[in-house]
């Protein structure tokens, strides 16, 4: 999958080091390594938006995510002490999984970027995103009620996965997936993390392009988390 903010101006060039970074992110997705790329930082040039638009392939994480329950949903509802990992979200998020699958097969052999601004009004896009990324966890909220969240000060477990790479340069080491969980549920998704651990493993094993996967973990507590 590549999940791609559109360019607004692109005049403004890539710095070498952003280079080498978005060139690793796509190499990882064009390898099956990682099923996504967010790429959000508005200097993104139409050649490259292209060749992302290329390498479109939704379908397999999200059949995936429908025959399984290989992600935890976590509850921070404002309204919550402490974040919860919850199975209520689990039918809605197959509904909307079921409807991006079907726009996503009605769209391929478009040219043009799909856009689903419609269909996502009532859509968790934090939750969605989560999904679509191949993270094993991803938070949900009830944003009808307020799209505030329970985690200020929360110790949150920082899970990142980087990589080496060689592209005709000096070696560049690159972050390919990173996202947060409350510590508190670490133990209680602990299974989900090591089943996700055990596929990048088994994934990274299989392309020849990326060298020297690490896996590592940190902890950090923020006065506010905008998700």
């Amino acid at each position: 999958i590549v999940v791609s903010v559109p360019e607004t101006n692109c005049s403004k060039s890539l710095s070498v080091p952003q280079s080498l970074d978005l060139a690793a992110h796509v190499s990882a997705v064009e390898v099956g390594f990682k099923p996504a790329l967010l790429y959000d930082s508005n200097s993104l040039c139409s050649m490259v938006q292209q060749y992302l638009s290329s390498l479109q392939s939704l379908q397999s994480n999200l059949e995936r995510v429908l025959c399984d329950d290989s992600v935890a949903f976590i509850d921070v509802c404002h309204s919550l002490d402490q974040p919860a990992v919850s199975n209520s979200q689990r039918g809605e998020m197959r509904g909307v999984m079921e409807d991006l699958l079907l726009l996503l097969k009605q769209h391929e052999e478009a040219e043009t970027p799909l856009y689903v601004e419609k269909k996502s009004e009532e859509w968790n896009l934090c939750t969605v995103f989560g999904v679509l990324l191949g993270f094993p966890v991803t938070y949900w909220f009830d944003q009808t009620e307020s799209f505030e969240n329970c985690l200020s000060m929360t110790p949150l477990m920082v899970r990142t996965a980087s990589a080496s790479w060689q592209a005709d340069g000096p070696h560049h080491r690159c972050c390919l997936y990173a996202f947060t969980l409350p510590a508190v549920l670490q133990e209680e998704t602990r299974p989900k993390l090591e089943e996700w651990e055990l596929g990048l493993q088994e994934r990274f094993k299989q392309q020849r392009i990326l060298k020297n996967l690490r896996i590592s973990q940190a902890t950090v507590s923020l006065p506010s988390v905008c998700l």
